[in-house]
């Protein structure tokens, strides 16, 4: 989700820093370290003041060498001799500040013994903090400092975010979801977190708001947050499903944005239900990873909000209730949007097991919401002729054939087969039957009654069949068989030498293994 601010041009005195995407450091927690033995000296001491990064320059002009953030390192080369009975410094200073750094750092070694008082004074009057540098500190120490007080910040960041995803996660899985993901939203972010209609009303909310409003809510920042919430709401205007952002400006709607009201930070995200759901998000402060972390409330929400208010979701609801009721598949197949032909598809992601969220988003990149994780898994209900046959980025696949609602669990033992094929032969997709043969000539009837007779010696053990099966795919190979079945290879060998013995025949004979595989066909 892309951010863009609302704060009004008044408000911003000039273009902001090009700071890079890392946590900045608190210029204290420089301070703070005995090792290096800074002082500050001059200008504002505010704990919120922050550096993203050290540079050192001995240029009169530093202003076309910074790019905001920075402590700025000097020792003093370039200042003249008479600079202290002139404009020397207060120019120095103000094209700092210009520039948008964030401190001065001054070297007492080895150009000048102190600090120039005239600095002193300048840096005061233009609010920018002068830090000491001791003799015994080098600068590029300070920079190790910074980048060491950087790197534990970020592992700081990633550790809560991760902490937050977690968190947040699970309470999507309560049964009061979407109560439950505000609330774990809004003690992540130490606020409040309010879920907003497409009428602009409250769903529902958790937390304490910040600042003027109380814990009630209300006062300026409520009314600020519903404002921000009113400019990134999708409204359709003209009927045709044209998006443009509500609240003024034509243009495409924001899918989030943020503000600040009373000292309060505010940031709203417009959920991808297409229904005009917002999330509303009030901090009293904007820590590193707040954006993440809000993000992906925003993203549960969009789901869970897609789900139980839209008609397909209720739909879903209803053909779910009916089959627990007894009814035939096909009877509640016109509820779940499809034609008359599915195809199941299974398929492992090359990441670790799924969860959720990604195998939601393969449900949405198939054309379909009806996925179901299975351990390591997912399977998704499609209906026949949508992108089951797209290979997706990072997934292996498995398709069964097109088949009538009636044959929806046939059309799951076909996806798990296909999937276990591509496995075996490191391909990202295998479609079950994509091949017309000779087999096909044969009457299914009658090929389904020689195959019974045929393996009526090793049907009574599943294992056997699936195994013979799953090696005879695999041209007799025992390791990619062992691979596809998720067994040992000399388990593989003693099952098939098992399916010689019960079937009295040779294995090792093509015909053999040809007349095996028609007839596992027709099983």
């Amino acid at each position: 989700m892309e951010e863009t601010s609302t704060m009004p041009d008044a408000a911003v005195p000039g273009p902001a820093p090009a700071v890079p995407p890392t946590p900045p450091v608190p210029l204290a927690a420089l301070l703070a370290r005995e090792d290096l033995g800074l002082r500050q000296i001059a200008g504002p001491q505010d704990s919120a003041t922050v550096i993203h990064w050290a540079h050192t320059s001995e240029m009169a002009d530093p202003y076309p060498y910074l790019l905001g953030g920075e402590l700025l390192l000097t020792a003093g080369v370039h200042v003249p001799e008479a600079a202290g009975s002139g404009t020397y410094f207060d120019d120095y200073v103000s094209r700092i500040v210009e520039a948008g750094g964030a401190a001065l750092g001054f070297g007492v070694a080895p150009v000048h013994d102190t600090v120039p008082r005239a600095l002193v004074v300048a840096c005061d009057d233009y609010g920018l903090p002068l830090v000491e540098v001791p003799p015994r500190t080098t600068f590029s120490g300070v920079a190790r400092a910074v980048w060491q007080l950087m790197a534990q910040a970020r592992h700081t960041e990633l550790r809560r975010v991760t902490e937050a995803q977690q968190s947040l996660a699970a309470a999507a899985a309560r049964p009061d979801p979407v109560p439950s993901v505000l609330r774990q939203l809004a003690q992540r972010v130490g606020g409040r977190a309010t879920l907003y209609a497409p009428d602009g009303g409250e769903v529902a909310s958790a937390g304490r708001m910040p600042g003027a409003g109380g814990a009630g809510g209300g006062g300026e920042v409520s009314g600020a947050l519903a404002g921000l919430v009113a400019v990134v709401r999708p409204t359709t205007r003209d009927g045709s499903g044209g998006v443009s952002a509500s609240g003024g400006g034509g243009g495409p709607t924001p899918s989030s944005a943020s503000d600040t009201a009373a000292g309060v930070h505010l940031a709203a995200y417009a959920l991808g239900t297409g229904q005009g759901f917002v999330l509303g998000v009030a901090a009293p402060r904007r820590d590193p990873g707040d954006h993440t972390i809000a993000s992906v409330g925003a993203v549960l929400l969009s789901l869970l909000t897609g789900e139980h208010q839209s008609s397909t979701g209720a739909a879903r609801s209803s053909a779910l209730v009916r089959l627990l009721l007894g009814a035939a598949p096909e009877e509640v197949a016109p509820l779940l949007g499809g034609g008359e032909r599915w195809v199941v598809v299974h398929a492992r992601p090359d990441s670790p097991a799924p969860d959720a969220v990604t195998a939601s988003a393969l449900g949405a990149a198939l054309g379909s919401a009806l996925v179901d994780v299975d351990g390591d898994v997912v399977r998704v209900l499609v209906p026949a002729g949508h992108r089951e046959s797209t290979v997706q980025p990072g997934w292996t696949c498995g398709v069964s054939a097109p088949v009538g609602a009636h044959e929806w669990a046939s059309a799951d033992t076909q996806a798990g087969r296909a999937l276990s094929r591509a496995r075996a032969t490191r391909a990202r997709l295998v479609r079950h039957g994509e091949h017309q043969g000779l087999a096909d000539l044969v009457p299914p009837t009658e090929a389904a009654a020689h195959a019974r007779t045929l393996l009526s010696p090793i049907t009574a053990n599943p294992a056997l069949t699936e195994t013979l099966r799953t090696w005879l795919s695999l041209h007799g190979s025992w390791d990619r068989t062992a691979v596809a079945l998720s067994v040992h290879r000399n388990t593989v060998r003693q099952r098939i030498t098992r399916c010689a013995t019960l079937l009295s025949t040779d294995l090792d004979d093509p015909d053999v293994r040809m007349e095996l595989w028609f007839a596992l066909r027709h099983a």
